[in-house]
């Protein structure tokens, strides 16, 4: 087989999201391009060895998604990242790497660089769940990433190719009064544009929070400990990955570690963390619901909730028990999220605060844990 970029024949499907895949594994370029292939809205529209020809092959039939892996020979996946960018500010390149501390410090790069998302490759092919699993994350991952572009992307008239969706209807969103109680912990859930949306909130904190805080971001294992690594350089308070009976002490923050909910319990007069391997929820472990309900049972209303950009629901369930309690809640917006999807759903819901743009949520949380009403 040759090793050049393929390009698929002409489409049919001209609604589809059109997907790229760059890997220099003819087999795993092969497996994900025919999984894709046979999902309904998504098309294939070309494969590549490497940086180099992925980038000339994204030029020519210009995509709405890229897949593509870290480690290749000659141009490598972060080389090609910035270059892809250049061609298109708005294209959503998920990085695709395996498991191993190295690929998650490098993915993490990339998302500050620009990407999109990352997904875990299984570390073995023979283990039938961990493949359906990636498989299944990545046609979630593609399928909601290639409508939020097509739905924001003008396309010049006439033009059959990556036709943008109809806009959504505006949401209603109700607002509720903060309540007049100083928090004793602040918890943050995220998903997809995550760490991103992470990295720029704790920036801007910058060790401000003397309360603990709890952070729930959907990664695998691995990711979650080099998430931690990078957030301690940049919060400007300790952070590390939670570990089963850590104690919450003020100025600490905790990530939840990949395969584990994240929970507190009362310890006596201490709140400590335990780590459990209770079902996933929402398709996910950790979890941002299991960690929210257990705050409400152990601080009541005393916590502030932020639900940073992600897919999916994760925190509707966990944020209605919050606020059923009295807690407080501020949600990222829809303009600055790269999926509105979990903030979207709380706020949708009347749970919210307030729904707020990345930038702006640092200044009302530092004024909402320090006691003052936002």
């Amino acid at each position: 087989m040759s090793l050049a970029a393929s390009v698929a024949p002409p489409a049919a499907r001209t609604d589809a999201c059109r997907v790229v895949v760059i890997d220099d594994s003819t087999v795993v370029r092969g497996l994900i391009a025919r999984w894709l292939g046979e999902e309904a809205g998504i098309e294939v529209v070309g494969t590549a060895p490497d940086g180099a020809s992925g980038l000339k092959l994204v030029e020519r039939v210009q995509p709405d998604v890229v897949i593509m892996d870290i480690e290749m020979p000659g141009m490598d996946g972060l080389t090609a990242l910035p270059k892809m960018l250049e061609l298109a500010r708005d294209l959503k390149i998920v990085m695709a790497s395996t498991l191993t501390l190295r690929n998650a410090d490098i993915s993490l790069k990339a998302l500050r660089l620009g990407a999109t998302d990352y997904v875990a490759k299984p570390s073995s092919a023979r283990d039938a769940g961990a493949a359906e699993a990636f498989r299944r994350e990545l046609t979630e991952k593609v399928r909601t990433l290639g409508n939020v572009r097509r739905r924001n992307r003008p396309v010049p008239v006439g033009s059959a190719v990556g036709r943008p969706l109809a806009p959504a209807a505006k949401p209603v969103i109700t607002l509720r009064p903060f309540p007049r109680i100083q928090p004793k912990v602040l918890a943050v859930g995220s998903s997809t544009g995550g760490p991103q949306a992470l990295f720029q909130l704790f920036g801007q904190l910058n060790g401000r929070i003397r309360q603990p805080i709890l952070i729930t971001q959907h990664m695998p294992a691995t990711f979650t400990t080099i998430l931690a690594d990078h957030l301690s350089r940049i919060a400007g308070a300790p952070c590390r990955e939670a570990k089963d009976g850590d104690v919450l002490a003020d100025r600490q923050i905790f990530v939840a570690p990949g395969d584990f909910h994240m929970t507190a319990v009362a310890d006596g007069p201490r709140r400590v963390i335990r780590l459990t391997q209770e079902p996933p929820e929402n398709f996910c472990r950790p979890s941002v619901d299991p960690m929210l309900r257990s705050l409400a049972g152990v601080y009541g209303s005393g916590v502030l909730t932020v639900i940073l950009t992600g897919m999916g629901q994760d925190g509707l369930k966990g944020g209605r028990v919050l606020t059923e309690a009295g807690a407080a809640m501020i949600a990222q917006d829809e303009a600055t999220s790269v999926v509105w999807g979990m903030p979207g759903a709380v706020a949708t819901a009347g749970l919210c605060n307030a729904v707020l743009p990345l930038g702006e949520i640092a200044t009302t949380v530092e004024r909402v844990m320090a006691g003052g009403l936002a």
